[in-house]
């Protein structure tokens, strides 16, 4: 039985994007630093990586059932033009349904009831698979309600500066997590955390 955990590249000063939305370039150069093609369900969107992070990328894509997003990320994104990369069914946590939402086969549920309903929903629509959030205010909402099973880190060695961090202001610290399981790849470290319940 899946659960609920977030993932997020992350510089080695904790952020997952630079000052005004930077940063992406160095955050993100392992996905195409290697040799080892991993698809997606959009084919402009082929990993390249080494054969450690490909691992990591396929068992991500394998164990997903569910995703909930923010709106801030709906809209950047365009809504992905309909389809998520990952082909999954995608929870938008918003205030209000976009203009045009929802659209005829397009596999995005819209809940403006908060994080909790939107995880809820998402677990219904993952059949038993985990459900990931996204980082940052998602991911802090769902730490704070006990929700998060898993924190999954591509850590990559790069210091930003400053951005957005992967977690702030984070409810009830210190939180402990277990030790890391490790994947070393190239350019980048896949950690992961299991989040220690009280």
């Amino acid at each position: 039985m899946g659960g609920v955990y977030t993932e997020a590249s992350m510089s080695l000063d904790g952020y997952i994007a630079g000052p005004g939305e930077t940063g992406f370039d160095r955050l993100f150069q392992w996905y195409g630093n290697g040799d080892v093609a991993t698809a997606t369900a959009k084919p402009e969107m082929t990993f390249r990586t080494s054969q450690a992070s490909a691992g990591h990328l396929r068992h991500t894509l394998d164990d997903t059932g569910a995703l909930v997003v923010g709106r801030r990320l709906f809209d950047l994104v365009g809504g992905w033009d309909g389809r998520h990369p990952m082909d999954k069914p995608v929870v938008v946590v918003t205030h209000h349904v976009p203009d045009g939402w929802p659209r005829p086969g397009a596999p995005f549920t819209f809940v403006t009831e908060g994080v909790e309903a939107a995880v809820g929903r998402a677990r219904e629509l993952a059949g038993g698979r985990w459900v990931a959030v996204n980082g940052g205010s998602i991911a802090r909402q769902c730490l704070a309600a006990g929700l998060l099973d898993e924190i999954r880190v591509n850590l990559v060695p790069v210091l930003l500066g400053d951005g957005v961090p992967f977690f702030d202001h984070v409810r009830d610290a210190p939180v402990e997590l277990s030790d890391p399981t490790v994947v070393a790849g190239d350019r980048v470290t896949h950690l992961y955390y299991r989040v220690r319940r009280p």
